[in-house]
């Protein structure tokens, strides 16, 4: 049995100590939070699970052998490097760190100590996002663009601003399925509320390739979006998460070019154009919770010592780009080139 605890018990923590609970090969051990009532709700509901308000407890505990860390983001750095340093495996909420340089010294510092870093990127676990990698992968031919909508009347935070509330989702979705990744990232938005920082940005990400990406995020919509559109040569997708049942439907849809413009004297001719219109269908997805099977996933990573599918590099490659997207939104969208060498290791 893999010993667990679970650091943070506010937004997203109930959710993990839940699923580590049901996990098979996992147990379940403590629960650390600053908040006593808190700590109080997690007593009430699984008596067995011990509770501290002190870290370095769980710290000292020889039974723990990997702690999931969902605390606010300015936390993640010292909390992981303080768990890796006593030989504890970390699990860390998205996005796994506030700078690129704190998330570089994570992977390091999991390397060095051969220990499992896992992220957060929950909807890569989706049976959604999943298939569309799949269908990806063999039939949709060469990917032209991914453009995501993320947008709801929100809960809005303090401490990040809403490409780091919610496009760091779209963010590992493509990290997760495209078959390249970006080289450089313009970001614009704006914040409404004095002192806030923005709630509305539209970020666009560029490729060697002729592939282009775009998300836009929003916490001042006046209606719920999850949407995202993948077009291909051959195949197009359209993932609507908040579908109940036909979350994925693939177009059989696009364009056929008959050869190039020709030119004759002075006139040229328009380039011949094909449409091509065929069937759309939903292919059946699997629904198992997305979270309990990532969790799984993390507790055999820790058991064979083999990596999960969001490890440190993934999540690193992540806060690279919402890095680079801040730094553009403080310049009015400048592109910012990535550092391609590093983002690759």
């Amino acid at each position: 049995m893999i010993g667990i605890a679970v650091v943070g018990y506010g937004y997203w923590g109930p959710n993990l100590v839940r699923n580590f609970a049901e996990t098979p090969g996992a147990q379940l051990i403590w629960v650390c939070d600053l908040k006593k009532e808190r700590l109080g709700a997690v007593q009430m509901r699984y008596p067995t699970v011990q509770i501290t308000d002190d870290f370095d407890e769980v710290l000292r505990d020889p039974r723990v052998h990997a702690i999931a860390i969902a605390t606010p983001v300015f936390a993640h750095y010292k909390l992981a490097m303080q768990a890796m340093m006593a030989g504890k495996h970390v699990f860390v909420e998205k996005p796994m760190a506030s700078t690129s340089e704190e998330a570089r010294r994570m992977v390091e510092e999991a390397t060095r100590r051969g220990l499992i870093l896992a992220v957060d990127h929950t909807f890569i676990h989706t049976g959604a996002v999943r298939k569309m990698r799949e269908i990806i992968e063999t039939g949709l031919g060469d990917v032209y663009y991914y453009d995501s909508v993320r947008v709801n009347l929100g809960l809005f935070q303090h401490d990040v601003s809403v490409v780091w509330d919610l496009a760091v989702h779209d963010l590992a979705i493509m990290d997760y399925v495209l078959p390249e990744k970006p080289v450089a990232v313009s970001a614009t938005g704006m914040g409404h509320v004095a002192g806030e920082p923005e709630n509305i940005a539209y970020l666009t990400l560029f490729f060697q390739s002729k592939l282009i990406a775009h998300i836009h995020v929003n916490w001042l919509a006046p209606v719920k979006v999850r949407r995202t559109l993948i077009g291909g040569s051959n195949k197009m997708i359209v993932y609507d998460d908040l579908e109940p049942s036909e979350k994925i439907k693939v177009y059989d849809k696009g364009i056929t070019l008959n050869g190039g413009a020709e030119q004759n004297g002075d006139q040229v001719y328009q380039m011949r154009v094909g449409y091509r219109t065929g069937d759309m269908y939903a292919p059946q997805l699997d629904m198992t919770e997305a979270l309990g099977r990532e969790l799984k996933q993390f507790v055999d990573c820790v058991a064979t010592n083999t990596q999960p599918l969001a490890d440190g590099h993934a999540g690193l490659r992540v806060t690279r780009i919402l890095e680079a997207a801040t730094q553009s939104l403080a310049q009015r969208g400048r592109v910012i080139e990535l550092e391609q060498a590093r983002l690759s290791a």
